[in-house]
This record gives C-alpha cells, structure tokens and sequence, in this order.
C-alpha cells in the first residue's frame, strides 16, 4: 500500500452513505480507518440522481412487455 501513497489514483464507487461503512464491513472502529485513509487528500463526488444502467433496463423490460 505504502509504494501506492499518493502517486497513484484510486477510484471507488459505491451508492452506500459513509455512515452505513460500519454496517458493511462489520465495524464501525475499522470503517473509521479505512474511511479515513480513503478521504485523506481525495475528493468525493456525489451524484445524485437515477441511474442511467437502472433507465436502460426499465426501457428494455418494457420493450419486452409490449412485444
């Protein structure tokens, strides 16, 4: 890990809140620290709004229903 710090880029995608980390990976002690190794020096986006892989689905299952 240490040869990767902040020389290379890191993307991680997810549509769970921050606050539901601990839920997730068992422990809110360790999403605490994976979070705050994570959010050191990065930049979140968040974008809201529907899914665009959610919208093409719902257009091909009502393609097929109309058939």
């Amino acid at each position: 890990m240490y040869k990767r710090y902040e020389k290379h880029c890191t993307l991680i995608t997810t549509n769970m809140p921050f606050s539901k980390w601990g839920e997730i990976l068992g422990s809110p002690t360790l999403a605490n620290a994976v979070l705050d190794r994570l959010l050191h020096h990065s930049q979140v986006i968040s974008i809201k709004g529907p899914s665009y892989r959610l919208k093409e689905k719902r257009a091909f299952m009502e393609a097929q229903t109309e058939e």
